[in-house]
């Protein structure tokens, strides 16, 4: 008897799982909020007037509009979809404000209308996707030239600049007498909001559930469809509400607002960890995408670079960020596969000892 009880303990979770300071440092999270750090602090002491108060304040200013999108965005592809038309999605924003308000209706009663509008906008790229089983990127691709088509087709190569003073003034407005925008505080406040339902409600869990696997995410009760078609229409949503800021902060209202943002925003969603097959991901390393991009961005512009270097560059990151992805996952799985019969093979060489002391 006393033999048994000389047993070796019974293998556990807790036994085998990395310390706690591994798994909160060696992620990619992590690793890009380091990566975040070193472009920052290099530009700081090369570039000049990069660490300049103002330079901040415009650069917050810059990658509102990013973030903003980013955000659902972020949530969507965990689901193993994508959204492509978010760009078009501002455009048709930025007409639908502008040609609101050159009516005569007050710049408040535009904004609902135009963000009514983008979520139904959003709503249907859902549909199509959940409803009649379309792939999201065959659907988005098409919605992109939709959405862009009729903004562009119903200004034309005109603009709306008839914008008053006091909208502008506040989009642009810094707290107290700092050099930080306004615009910091609903920024704050969208991040946590996102943050909380994505990593602390049971609908963030269905979120990534679905992007794991669909069949296995409808067995445990989530209902895949639905959720889908809330965070399109919140992606609509979100990406008008972009497109209200482009406008009043640019003083603008033109159909091609905002051509080609969903690369950076795509860019610094999967540059922050999310996997473009789905199932993984987190806000804090997507927050930290997008402002790696938008330093990168302006710290090229100081250092008197052309916007079209600031595109390839993005491209390459895109690129780069989709390798990374690939190559973690093989070796992941090349990793798990060699430990596995290790780990069998310890287990069966204790058998014959523990029936032995029998």
């Amino acid at each position: 008897m006393s033999l048994l009880a000389e047993k070796a303990p019974a293998r556990t979770y807790a036994a085998h799982a990395k310390p706690w300071w591994q798994r909160t440092l060696m992620t990619r999270d992590s690793a890009i909020i380091a990566l975040l750090v070193v472009v920052w602090t290099y530009a700081s002491i090369a570039i000049l007037n990069f660490s300049d108060p103002i330079t901040v304040y415009f650069l917050v200013l810059d990658i509102a509009p990013i973030l903003l999108i980013a955000l659902p965005m972020t949530l969507i592809i965990i689901t193993g979809e994508i959204d492509l038309s978010v760009a078009s999605v501002v455009g048709l924003s930025s007409v639908l404000f502008g040609v609101v308000h050159r009516e005569g209706l007050p710049v408040a009663v535009a904004m609902v209308l135009a963000l009514l509008a983008c979520a139904v906008a959003g709503a249907l790229n859902g549909v199509l996707v959940t409803r009649y089983g379309l792939p999201s990127l065959a659907v988005t691709i098409g919605t992109m030239a939709l959405f862009r088509g009729i903004a562009v087709g119903a200004l034309g190569t005109t603009a709306i600049t008839d914008w008053p003073d006091a909208w502008g003034d506040l989009v642009q407005a810094r707290i107290g007498g700092s050099q930080i925008p306004l615009m910091t505080i609903p920024l704050v406040v969208l991040i946590v909001v996102f943050a909380v339902v994505l990593h602390f409600t049971p609908f963030g869990r269905g979120i990534f559930a679905a992007g794991l696997s669909k069949d296995a995410a409808r067995f445990s009760g989530v209902n895949v469809d639905r959720t889908k078609l809330i965070l399109f229409t919140l992606s609509g949503l979100i990406s008008g509400l972009a497109g209200i800021y482009f406008t009043l902060r640019y003083g603008s209202a033109r159909g091609d607002n905002a051509t080609g943002m969903e690369l950076q925003v795509i860019a610094a969603v999967l540059l922050g960890g999310v996997s473009i097959f789905g199932g993984r991901g987190a806000i804090p390393g997507v927050i930290a995408g997008v402002v790696l991009i938008g330093t990168i961005g302006s710290a090229l512009r100081l250092d008197g670079l052309s916007a079209n270097l600031i595109q390839i560059i993005t491209g390459v990151l895109l690129i780069a960020a989709v390798i990374a992805a690939s190559v973690l996952g093989w070796t992941g799985r090349i990793v798990g596969t060699h430990r596995l019969p290790k780990e069998r093979g310890e287990q069966s060489s204790d058998e014959p000892s523990s029936k032995k002391s029998e």
